[in-house]
């Protein structure tokens, strides 16, 4: 009933606001060609019924220039397919507007995984005190990437503001006018952006979005579960910060930049503080507290303007001065303003957000080899002589002695104490490494501080290692055993209170084991480490690297979390956003606060409440394995097959990732021509799959394991696991959402392609097996049935984009066959991935 009410409102104020705000925009005259608006429709019209007849995209592009246009020659075509495309890009951000400012009449306060919610629940259940006391030690943390699946200019970001704004108000003349403005604004970064570009492009959404929205959430959950006895502590949300500090496979990223980042994450959130700080003057005027707020207020622009030193401790320290006063002389009036400002001083410190390095475990071990060897002038020592030799060392080493990475790597271990003095030990204070697969490459991050001259405990920096192979999953439980058991890690670890952080790759893991295996490695990799955690009194921490869609370890993230049973420690949520899941997930304060309540419950629910559908069976645990294993074997067939890397390089999008402008880091890791499986970024190589409407990475082999049960007589087995696993069922539900942007009909023609048709039969086969058992398995008659409102939003998503789709495949099959202006049909590809690429949004 609920589900069928919000369809509706959705019908009301997305579908037919958009239809209406659309309508004008598409009669808007930007340049010459003011017809564009009217060709659209037809283009849409002719890719609809050409895919559905069966015709390629060039037939249907060409189709289009004969029947609704006098267009002659190459180039005026591709003049009005480059316009085409700009208005396609336009639309997507009129409807992203349209659905953001539509998303507080879309939820209630009281919706499952709202704080609201869990307060109710806990009263009927009678479990107040215990959510009480789980939320006093637990930590939800959202950890912002920079990682290219979205970047809009900042003109544009702001255009975007201001038209939400302007729709939530239905302001037919604020919204005319920033949608002609959105016409002539360029969407495209002529240049790659900077680490430095990404990072400030974040930190405004620090400062606009998430200091009030955590900030007035922190109040909500004090007031809310409130007792006078119950203390709820600082650090409940978190924020954490990758760009500027995270050089895995970016040469872009150095010392410096790290450093400049640290300083403008420092120089934001004092900004912040400086202008909460006008807001409470204005009603904290009383004598007495006027002059100690003013006080603050100076030393903040100094902080700010002039490089001064200030410390949380020295804000709060002038806060309590002006609250002492304002109880003792003014009643306490307005008191909850100040008490407000202060717990934001305490949840964001002078950091804001916990700057994180992260650099691949490869070039750790370049830089310890090359130091030992110019130190002590012996190149066949052993690991462990190399690491006992280094942590020994008596003089610091000379960064300048070494190259560019090495000199690099030990000029960032050596500021992190500097960054650590000014933005507070919560500025910087951990090191994450990628193809974490043996103990050396943890212990090597030890040495480096040793090396850069660190006494033992001023090493105030948390090791963490990143399993995202099936290999480096699978080798989880033997390296965390043996780190747990060395003497100068052990001690290490007990100077950072016993507390281990884990980071598991889920982008990685399923470009390497597919869906299904990927994921129930993860989740047996997170139960073997708790157990194992616990028995060496270890705290352990699971951060996950999660990106947009399904395949990248998106999806529902509530039902994600909620779904793991009490054999996976819950002491803290924390995973990676990026790009997309950004702006749609956490772009605007009522979605922001939305989504971390969503989280923060999620945790608390698994503790609290109890539910059997989220410990599994032995027997469930034996069938998720089979099925694992046989999806394993399909999908490791297909990437095995000769025509896969082929297919990819020739048919897709993969080669234009890395000149879209999008992010500064390059799209493969490796230096050489041949491209190379495992050079293969996650987003570049999920993100392509997207781009051609097939999404192989979050389905493939899932269906093929299930009808193999099926032919064994089992499948009332998988019936009964789908009901009876809350984990296994959020797998098939976001395993359906992949399908369901899924759009085989673009690609038909290449099933006639002597090269790489037998290869797409396969896919195709495989997806039409994977859709009909999946929704044999949940009684739904339509893919995304149980979420109509993202069923509609990505049915009207993959309309808008349709025509720009067949603009994409139109100029790879011209660039394909050698005809016309290699150039500019390599550009019209280019092009066409940003609408497709920010249209997907609602993936996370």
């Amino acid at each position: 009933m609920i589900h069928d009410q919000r369809a509706e409102k959705f019908r009301q104020i997305v579908e037919n606001k958009y239809q209406i705000y659309n309508s004008l925009f598409m009669s808007l005259p930007y340049d010459k060609m003011t017809n564009i608006g009217m060709l659209l429709p037809f283009l849409y019209e002719e890719s609809k019924n050409g895919y559905e007849a069966g015709k390629t995209p060039e037939e249907i592009v060409e189709e289009f220039f004969k029947s609704h246009t006098d267009l002659k020659t190459e180039e005026q075509k591709l003049e009005l397919l480059f316009k085409i495309i700009q208005y396609i890009e336009r639309q997507v951000v009129l409807f992203d507007s349209i659905e953001d400012a539509a998303f507080p009449s879309l939820h209630s306060e009281s919706d499952n995984g709202t704080v609201t919610n869990l307060y109710e629940r806990s009263l009927q259940e009678h479990k107040l005190e215990k959510v009480r006391e789980k939320l006093k030690d637990f930590t939800v943390k959202v950890v912002f990437t920079a990682h290219p699946t979205q970047f809009y200019p900042s003109s544009v970001q702001r255009i975007i503001h201001d038209l939400r704004s302007a729709i939530t108000t239905d302001s037919v003349t604020n919204i005319d006018m920033l949608l002609q403005q959105l016409g002539k604004t360029p969407f495209v970064n002529k240049e790659k952006p900077t680490p430095i570009d990404e990072a400030l492009s974040i930190i405004s959404y620090l400062r606009y979005v998430y200091y009030d929205t955590i900030g007035e959430l922190f109040t909500k959950i004090k007031k809310t579960f409130g007792n006078g006895h119950f203390h709820l502590h600082e650090d409940i949300i978190q924020l954490g910060f990758w760009p500027g500090g995270d050089r895995d496979g970016n040469p872009f990223v150095t010392a410096d930049v790290t450093k400049r980042v640290a300083e403008e994450l420092r120089s934001a959130i004092l900004k912040s503080y400086y202008s909460h700080l006008k807001f409470i003057r204005r009603r904290l005027s009383f004598r007495g507290v006027s002059e100690v707020l003013n006080q603050l207020s100076e030393e903040l622009y100094a902080a700010i303007f002039n490089n001064q030193k200030i410390t949380a401790e020295d804000i709060l320290k002038r806060a309590d001065e002006a609250e002492l006063i304002l109880v003792h002389q003014h009643n306490s009036l307005f008191l909850d303003l100040l008490v407000n400002f202060k717990d934001r001083v305490k949840i964001f410190g002078t950091h804001f957000a916990t700057l994180d390095i992260r650099q691949d475990s490869r070039i750790h071990q370049k830089v310890i080899d090359e130091v030992f060897a110019r130190v002590y002038g012996n190149t066949g020592a052993s690991y462990e002589e190399k690491f006992n030799q280094l942590i020994e060392i008596s003089n610091p080493v000379n960064s300048d002695d070494f190259g560019d990475i090495i000199q690099d790597t030990l000029k960032t271990v050596a500021q992190v104490k500097e960054i650590q003095e000014l933005n507070g030990i919560r500025g910087m204070n951990r090191y994450i490494i990628s193809n974490s697969d043996a103990v050396k490459d943890v212990m090597n991050v030890y040495a480096f501080f040793k090396v850069c001259g660190y006494e033992d405990e001023d090493i105030k920096v948390d090791i963490v290692p990143l399993f995202e192979t099936m290999e480096g999953l699978q080798n989880a439980e033997k390296v965390m055993s043996e780190l747990y058991q060395n003497p100068v890690y052990k001690k290490h670890l007990e100077r950072r209170g016993n507390q281990q952080t884990i980071m598991l790759g889920f982008s990685d893991g399923t470009k390497d084991g597919g869906y299904l295996k990927a994921n129930w490695e993860i989740y047996k990799a997170k139960e073997v480490l708790t157990k194992l955690s616990q028995q060496n009194g270890i705290k352990v921490v699971f951060f996950d690297g999660r990106g947009g869609p399904p395949a990248r370890g998106g999806g529902k993230t509530h039902d994600f979390y909620a779904s793991q049973g009490k054999t996976i420690a819950n002491n803290k949520i924390e995973l990676t956003i990026q790009g997309q899941t950004i702006t749609s997930i956490f772009g605007n304060k009522e979605q922001a606060k939305y989504n971390f309540e969503q989280l923060l419950t999620a945790g608390v629910e698994n503790d609290v409440f109890k539910n059997a559908k989220k410990e599994l069976t032995d027997k469930q645990r034996k069938l998720i394995i089979e099925l694992g294993d046989m999806s394993y074997k399909k999908y490791s067939d297909l990437k095995a097959h000769p025509m896969f890397v082929p297919y990819l390089q020739e048919m897709s999008t993969l080669e234009y990732y890395g000149k879209t402008n999008i992010g500064s880091r390059p799209s493969k890791r490796g230096s050489g021509n041949e491209l190379k499986f495992e050079d293969l970024r996650a987003i570049p190589f999920v993100g392509s799959w997207s781009q051609l409407k097939q999404n192989v990475p979050g389905f493939f082999g899932f269906g093929y394991a299930m009808n193999e049960m099926k032919k064994q007589g089992r499948f009332e087995e998988v019936k009964e696991l789908y009901k009876g696993s809350d984990f296994f069922k959020t797998l098939v539900l976001n395993s359906m959402m992949s399908m369901n942007k899924s759009y085989f009909p673009l690609t038909y023609y290449i099933k006639n392609n002597p090269k790489f048709g037998e290869f797409w039969n396969v896919l195709f086969e495989e997806y039409n097996l994977s859709k009909d058992i999946m929704l044999e398995l949940t009684g739904f008659t339509l893919l995304q049935q149980e979420d109509p409102l993202s069923r509609k939003s990505v049915r009207i998503r993959e309309k808008i984009v349709l025509p720009l789709l067949s603009i994409q495949q139109y100029a790879l099959m011209k660039i394909q066959k050698g005809e016309g202006n290699k150039e500019a049909y390599e550009k019209l590809v280019t092009r066409s991935l940003f609408g497709n690429i920010n249209a997907s949004r609602n993936s996370a």
